[in-house]
């Protein structure tokens, strides 16, 4: 359901994976339907409604803008089908609290990607710290400076109640690695947002400290300021995996310049999915800017293509293949969850403790003072 943006990026995954077959979509766009049914050969829908009566449909991939996800993830549940839902799971807590109800009364998984946290190299990172060969995790450090924000965007991803600025779409992906590598529940939160930009005015920057139940903690600083791009510390590699021009410094505001609001939601519409946007599978793994996690017997780097280890005396670095495809984890993962009943991390219940987090860093933020996250839900 959705063949915007968060589509076009995953089309070349699905296209390709073991796991999954797409067999049908409902879009707005005749432009993007006419592409998926000529690219994936599958069917269109003009209702959401009509989709979930497809009885050859096992499950549904909600691609669409954030305030859409809670009712789209019942309604699918209610229908039998098992949910995979684009990050972040919902806006609101009571929203995400909904969906995993009526996902888990009517037997269905739900689950939350693609995410970075299926990343290869998080997962690669992961096993390293779960064999114990470098002890317990201590602290985290990990920061992302984008252009995100300066991007075209549509009108509610500039207002921070409908799910815009960088905490929900970004910061569910940052907050999501961390969790996973401290192994433990967030428990306290001390944040600042920055809003810096009158004409864009949600949270463009966020700088949070987060301390686990296990005594972990994690620095996490996300810019979408379009100013410096850390991903120059990650060899010009993108968050896609895909080689990025330094000279093309300043682009995203120099394309903002100067342009009307209705120049720009032409701009954006022109970034759904379609015949022109689809691409190939990139070289290297996808990344969510530099990682690096202390552990008692070493610092791990996280990096696109590897794990660097710094040990006392010595240095190592550990290769980490390129998957097959970048979205191909979480393909597995919905695939082991409905056909081996083995859940994923990454379902609706951790998927709510990542809001949770969302929520504290704006909460901190309003208060300037720590706030304490409660047990799971």
């Amino acid at each position: 359901m959705g063949l915007g943006r968060g589509f076009a990026l995953t089309a070349p995954s699905a296209l390709v994976s073991q796991f999954v077959r797409f067999l049908a979509a409902v879009a707005p766009r005749e432009e993007s339907c006419a592409a998926f049914r000529d690219i994936f050969q599958g069917v269109t829908y003009s209702s959401y409604d009509d989709l979930l009566d497809d009885p050859s449909i096992e499950a549904v991939h909600i691609a669409t803008p954030h305030q859409l996800h809670a009712e789209m993830a019942v309604q699918a549940a209610q229908h039998g089908k098992h949910v995979l839902v684009e990050k972040p799971i919902a806006i609101t807590l009571s929203d995400a609290k909904r969906m995993i109800s009526a996902c888990e009364m009517n037997e269905v998984t739900l689950m939350v990607g693609p995410a970075h946290s299926f990343d290869g190299p998080i997962l690669k990172a992961k096993q390293l710290i779960e064999s114990g060969q470098f002890g317990r995790v201590l602290a985290i450090n990990t920061f992302n400076y984008t252009d995100f924000m300066y991007r075209p965007r549509r009108d509610e991803e500039l207002s921070t109640t409908d799910g815009g600025g960088v905490l929900f779409s970004q910061g569910a992906h940052q907050f999501d690695i961390v969790r996973l590598l401290a192994g433990g529940q967030v428990t306290e939160v001390y944040a600042f947002t920055g809003h810096w930009d009158t004409l864009r005015d949600t949270e463009l920057s966020y700088q949070a400290m987060l301390r686990f139940s296990n005594g972990v903690t994690a620095q996490c600083t996300y810019s979408g300021y379009a100013r410096f791009d850390s991903d120059e510390l990650q060899g010009w590699i993108g968050e896609t995996g895909n080689p990025k021009d330094p000279n093309n410094y300043g682009g995203s505001r120099r394309a903002l310049a100067d342009v009307s609001r209705d120049d720009e939601l032409k701009a954006k519409r022109a970034r759904t999915f379609s015949a022109k946007s689809l691409c190939g599978i990139a070289a290297n793994n996808e990344h969510f800017g530099p990682l690096i996690v202390q552990c008692e017997y070493a610092d791990l780097k996280i990096g696109p293509r590897e794990i660097t280890v710094y040990k006392d005396f010595e240095k190592e670095i550990i290769p980490v293949a390129v998957t097959a495809s970048p979205r191909e984890p979480v393909f597995k993962a919905l695939y082991d969850s409905i056909r081996l009943d083995k859940r994923p991390v990454q379902t609706g219940r951790w998927c709510l403790g990542t809001l949770q987090v969302c929520h504290a860093v704006l909460d901190s933020a309003e208060r300037r003072k720590p706030v304490f996250i409660e047990g799971p839900y």
